[in-house]
């Protein structure tokens, strides 16, 4: 079959059908951008002796500090028993700080400690330079339909916490 869309705007593709062919080259695409997309904090989290794990925990600890580990739980959609792991290797080597609830003596709420701060930053602007390169090659109209992409492909759960994130309440 053709490799081509069906286009209901004169002049404007409209991704209304794609083939089976176009949409494996979309997945294999997402594979191989993933890799790259990991690849440079892979290799920050390498020297420290973390995997991927300690960097979504990190990530969401800085951007919802003080969270708890249930929200934690919800957003990483691991079990508690593979977080408890994460977490008390970064409580012990001091990039973490989990403190007692003020109003629930059982909620633990997550910080991160100056060191995870830098840690974070690390991680984070390796991707930032990455993102920011292959937005700036594509342009903007491509940028605002990735994210629509992305954002539709989203479990309703998941779409929830992204828009938490982002400051839209639901």
């Amino acid at each position: 079959m053709a490799d081509s869309v069906t286009s209901m705007t004169p002049g404007k593709e409209n991704l209304l059908f794609l083939t089976d062919e176009q949409l494996r080259k979309g997945i294999e695409a997402m594979f191989f951008a993933y890799r790259g997309f990991t690849a440079d904090p892979d290799r920050i989290l390498e020297k420290h002796g973390y995997g991927r794990a300690h960097h979504r925990a990190i990530h969401f600890i800085h951007r919802c500090p003080g969270t708890t580990v249930n929200n934690l739980l919800a957003i990483l959609g691991v079990t508690k028993q593979s977080l408890n792991r994460v977490l008390r290797t970064l409580i012990a080597d001091g990039l973490v700080e989990s403190r007692v609830g003020t109003r629930d003596k059982r909620e633990r709420h997550l910080y991160l400690t100056r060191s995870g701060d830098a840690l974070e930053q690390d991680l984070s602007n390796a991707q930032r330079v990455r993102m920011r390169a292959a937005y700036r090659t594509v342009g903007p109209e491509a940028v605002a339909g990735f994210r629509q992409v992305l954002e539709a492909m989203m479990d309703p759960e998941m779409q929830h916490h992204f828009n938490r994130l982002r400051g839209n309440r639901p």
